[in-house]
């Protein structure tokens, strides 16, 4: 039986290591509250008292200002990466620091 794993997760979207630092946000808009990011990575997201998630930053502070941005540190890469895969709002936005784009989330290209 042949196993295929998917690409490495540097490669995708030139993000990680080759592609530099990452950024993670949350729309509030169009968040619906379920929680899978913070199931993913509960180092990177959290719910708060309204129901919706937000993301932390390094030192595990809750950032609830719209368009607040943490950093992905690359051993939770993955996690958050599906996280935004998963998400049923659409509303967790991975980006490049280096340039601001996104390459995961709903407007990566």
């Amino acid at each position: 039986m042949t196993v295929q794993h998917e690409a490495p997760i540097e490669h995708a979207g030139g993000a990680g290591v080759a592609g530099g630092p990452l950024e993670v946000w949350i729309d509030q808009d169009l968040c619906t509250g379920d929680g899978i990011c913070a199931q993913y990575a509960p180092e990177v997201f959290e719910l708060d008292i309204d129901g919706l998630a937000y993301v932390k930053s390094a030192d595990d502070e809750l950032l609830q200002d719209p368009g607040a941005t943490a950093p992905v540190p690359l051993p939770l890469l993955q996690d958050v990466v599906d996280s935004a895969k998963e998400c049923p709002g659409d509303c967790i936005h991975v980006r490049r620091v280096s340039d601001g784009v996104e390459v995961f989330g709903p407007d990566a290209e």
